[in-house]
């Protein structure tokens, strides 16, 4: 996750000079910013919500003591994590704070490096905190395309930019992309932001019926065209009449409704089963598939010309794993709706968690990850399974992204003989991009 939060910073409360004085070193030599007061008045004054950093204080303290301090920075901000000093005889005032809400404490006497360990984990999740509700803030904030097709990667600027170009005329368009990549949600961007906007937005999955059935429901039909219909039924085409007609998975549809599919998209007419009438349809057609067109036509498995009839305007959708910098966005924007969809508190999502989400492959694409949060905002955290490398408890998340990137450049670079013409197509990354990571991860290629 890139951060996109201000530099992050310890307040420390100590009354004790000489301890003030330790802790300060300590997390200096750590490279961690640090500012000490000797009391929670003079603190006070520093914390508002939002704060960015985190608070470490000493329980005893003159004037407000450190478990009132608690309570009173808790009022300030909930998420604000403050780590507790304590001496040998405040174990019940520990527990006390902690059910306070403080995030840990620390008895005395402890080492430097448990300080600065505590400390910075504390800093990761303020860290995480507040780039949530940048997050949050960016997602309230979207309007139009921006606020239907979330990302901020180079791959969804650049569908984005292709659905603006288009969504104004009423152009066909064919969407490719994997199972769960959006397709729907692209073919609804573009009616929504279309001429067509005001008319019927009209969708139908090609594999999700039988032949005999298909025909009524693309054409429709009229009363007696066949053993059981009773009485005239419109059919989806023209249905989508003056809006728009989204076909899904339409690799999947028979060679004889392909033929007739050709000729509406040519003529711009249909004729309902049982009736020799034609009937004008002008409607945008949106075709979706997750197969190569092309290919199933060269083996005669699609027609060729429905092909090209269906390929006037193209947009490729990534799958997500080839967009990881959207993940935590897009994961956020789910756990908000999931969260408000079952009437829960939308939950704080722990550093290794977000590690996790980053470094898994799903191949469900954006609706796995949306049923992940679904999951998540119902309280059943779900183990995403990724290499055992990839996953460090001690790796800062940028560490963690990079060991991945690596593993993945390594094993298609094996796959395709050391190949970087052939990894840079396979992994679709620019070869001088390619180039410049195998050198940075010390990587070796045949050029």
């Amino acid at each position: 996750m890139n951060r996109m939060t201000p530099q992050l910073s310890v307040l420390l409360v100590e009354d004790d000079a000489n301890v003030r004085l330790g802790c300060e070193q300590a997390m200096q030599l750590a490279g961690i910013a640090v500012t000490s007061v000797a009391s929670a008045e003079e603190a006070q004054k520093q914390v508002v919500a939002g704060f960015p950093g985190v608070i470490v204080t000493d329980m005893r303290l003159p004037g407000t003591d450190g478990l009132a301090f608690v309570r009173w920075a808790r009022g300030v901000e909930a998420a604000l994590p403050v780590i507790m000093i304590t001496g040998h005889g405040d174990v019940t005032l520990a527990v006390e704070a902690m059910r306070s809400g403080a995030y840990d404490f620390i008895p005395k006497p402890f080492s430097p490096e448990h300080l600065v360990e505590v400390v910075q984990r504390a800093l990761e999740k303020r860290a995480l905190t507040l780039e949530v509700e940048v997050l949050r803030r960016r997602l309230e904030h979207r309007e139009g395309v921006e606020a239907m097709l979330i990302g901020r990667s180079p791959q969804m600027a650049a569908v984005r930019r292709r659905v603006q170009e288009v969504a104004g005329s009423a152009v066909d368009v064919l969407i490719r992309g994997e199972t769960g990549t959006g397709k729907e949600l692209v073919a609804r961007c573009l009616h929504d932001h279309g001429p067509n906007a005001k008319g019927n937005f009209v969708a139908l999955n090609c594999g999700g019926m039988p032949e005999t059935l298909l025909d009524s429901e693309l054409f429709g039909h009229e009363a007696g065209a066949f053993s059981g219909a009773q009485k005239r039924r419109i059919g989806k085409i023209e249905h989508a009449n003056g809006g728009t007609l989204f076909l899904d998975e339409v690799e999947t549809m028979p060679m004889p409704m392909q033929i007739k599919l050709l000729r509406v998209l040519q003529e711009r007419t249909l004729e309902r089963l049982g009736s020799n009438q034609p009937i004008k349809v002008v409607c945008r057609v949106v075709a979706a598939t997750k197969e190569d067109l092309a290919a199933l036509a060269q083996k005669d498995r699609f027609r060729a010309d429905l092909y090209y009839r269906l390929n006037v305007v193209t947009i490729d959708l990534p799958p997500l794993r080839e967009r990881r910098e959207d993940i935590p966005l897009l994961f956020e924007h789910f756990l908000t709706q999931a969260a408000e969809r079952y009437q829960r508190p939308v939950p704080v999502v722990e550093p290794e968690e977000v590690h996790r989400l980053m470094a898994h492959d799903w191949p469900g694409n954006v609706r796995e990850l949306r049923n992940a949060a679904d999951c998540f905002a119902l309280g059943l955290r779900q183990d995403v399974m990724v290499p055992a490398e990839v996953i460090d408890r001690g790796l800062p998340l940028a560490e963690a992204v990079e060991r991945f990137e690596r593993s993945l450049i390594a094993a298609e670079l094996q796959r395709q003989g050391g190949s970087l013409a052939r990894t840079s197509e396979a992994l679709r990354i620019a070869k001088t991009t390619l180039h410049d990571k195998i050198r940075k991860y010390e990587l070796k290629s045949e050029g």
